[in-house]
């Protein structure tokens, strides 16, 4: 059985969604402040896309544990 990638996209979107929630309750327990709380929610959001996408590019140029695949043309198709 494998996952849809559908099932992933919504996978991965539903943690972001939930690790965001966990920080902006944290920030608000010290600081009892929901406009810093947002605030830091986002910019976490936002920085932490920003730096996996970067992150996601250097280890695409690393080749240690990848392995060449033979292509099956018909399986493009």
């Amino acid at each position: 059985m494998t996952e849809a990638h559908t099932r992933s996209i919504f996978k991965a979107l539903s943690w972001r969604i939930f690790a965001t929630l966990t920080t902006m309750i944290i920030v608000f327990i010290f600081t009892r402040q929901w406009v810093l709380s947002l605030s830091v929610g986002v910019l976490e959001v936002t920085s932490k896309l920003i730096l996996y996408y970067f992150h996601e590019r250097i280890w695409n140029r690393i080749t240690w544990g990848k392995k060449n695949l033979p292509v099956n043309f018909n399986d493009q198709f």
